[in-house]
């Protein structure tokens, strides 16, 4: 019998082996340590079965889209190293919260035992309604969607994977969030509540400019320009971060380690290059500033050493800049004392913008003061008018700042009788 010519190098081959058997062996590439990275599949079925495992590795190595060789990556594994290794050093800290949330809480016990390259979009929607059927909200299983989408695209590139399957996978639907602003009225009772309140001026900032919380506590009195009018919008407030001190000995979370230990910067850069900027500010909203300014002042004065100087706006009484989360319960007391209808902080943003847009300040303009990227934001706020409409072009200008007037005129009645 004749013997089968030797097939070049490198080339796919196809046997039946003493083991009974059929096997197919494929060259798809080279190995970290230069040898051929050679594949085997087997069947024990036919000879066909087999020639379509060849033909289908031979297309994924035509196709550049072979997994690595090595050990399967599982779900987990992946995550992982994805979350500590990629992501931590080279997103921004409240992103990685974000991310981490999402990969150690659900993505994990959720899952994370697949095998990465056996994980199917089918997989995951089923995980998306069971999260939602055990009380999550549609936005979080977006959020966990967003994130494994993120992880699977650094897998794809890195060659673990052949395919994203988050981007194939049907996410939960989000509604649209509902603009709920506030009417004047509602400001007005804000504004006088808030007057007697230490840092009232915050709240003055938040309701006529529209700067979300973690950019009007991290504002520098260096970014601000009374004289001029304008104030410039560079830092988001972070939500402080802690170690524990004691080693972990003490038994409590790090946050509440009585040697605990900060481990992040009270501030960070605006997200994007649209929420960095300049906003003019109103003569009234200056006034304001003025005397805040006077009162932190005078509050340094009594402070005396233990005062911290941080250059920030908005303070505690001893200079250390405002907690986010102190600062969104001020907010919440607030609404109960105007009696003011409950809301999210985030409703004060949206009554700045919509009051803009009423009055018929130019969308590229409110676009630059709200800190847009997108027109596509404007356009929520047009439809909501309700009871602003027929206030605000005759009222915004003088009523919404009585409050600043009734402070000045405390201050020249404090003079007078001073004199």
């Amino acid at each position: 019998m004749a013997k089968r010519p030797k097939r070049p190098d490198g080339a796919s081959s196809i046997y039946f082996g003493k083991d009974g058997y059929w096997h197919g062996r494929v060259t798809v590439g080279v190995r970290d340590d230069g040898k051929p990275d050679r594949r085997h599949v087997m069947s024990k079925v036919s000879e066909a079965e087999v020639i379509k495992k060849v033909r289908d590795l031979e297309k994924q190595r035509d196709d550049g889209k072979v997994r690595k060789p090595g050990r399967p990556w599982t779900v987990q594994a992946w995550l992982l190293h994805w979350i500590e290794e990629i992501a931590k050093p080279s997103v921004r800290e409240n992103t990685y919260a974000g991310y981490e949330v999402a990969v150690r809480v659900h993505l994990l016990p959720g899952v994370g035992a697949h095998r990465l390259d056996k994980l199917e979009p089918e997989h995951l929607e089923r995980f998306y309604s069971k999260m939602q059927a055990n009380g999550s909200k549609a936005a979080t299983a977006h959020q966990v969607h967003r994130t494994i989408r993120t992880a699977l695209n650094h897998a794809l590139r890195r060659g673990h994977v052949t395919r994203n399957v988050a981007s194939l996978a049907v996410p939960p639907r989000i509604e649209e969030e509902e603009v709920e602003p506030y009417d004047i009225e509602e400001v007005q009772r804000l504004l006088s509540e808030a007057a007697k309140l230490r840092n009232s001026a915050r709240w003055s900032i938040a309701l006529a400019l529209g700067l979300r919380q973690g950019e009007a506590l991290g504002l520098r009195w260096s970014d601000v320009d009374l004289q001029g009018g304008i104030l410039r919008v560079r830092k988001n407030r972070l939500r402080p971060k802690y170690l524990h001190g004691c080693g972990g000995d003490c038994g409590r979370k790090p946050g509440y380690c009585k040697q605990r230990v900060r481990k992040n910067e009270d501030t960070a850069n605006t997200k994007s290059r649209a929420g960095r900027r300049v906003i003019g500010v109103p003569e009234e909203l200056v006034r304001l500033l003025e005397l805040h300014r006077s009162e932190q002042a005078r509050e340094r004065g009594l402070a005396a050493q233990e005062w911290r100087e941080t250059g920030f706006v908005f303070t505690s009484p001893v200079g250390e800049p405002l907690v986010p989360s102190t600062d969104y319960d001020v907010w919440k007391q607030l609404l109960v004392d105007a009696k003011v209808r409950d809301g999210r902080l985030h409703d004060a943003r949206h009554t700045a913008a919509t009051v803009l847009l009423i009055l018929g300040v130019p969308e590229r303009v409110v676009m630059q003061i709200m800190g847009w990227s997108s027109t596509a934001m404007a356009a929520r706020y047009q439809h909501v008018t309700g009871g602003i409409l027929a206030d605000v072009a005759q009222r915004v200008g003088g009523l919404i700042w009585e409050v600043a007037k009734v402070a000045d005129e405390g201050e020249l009645g404090g003079t007078e009788r001073a004199g």
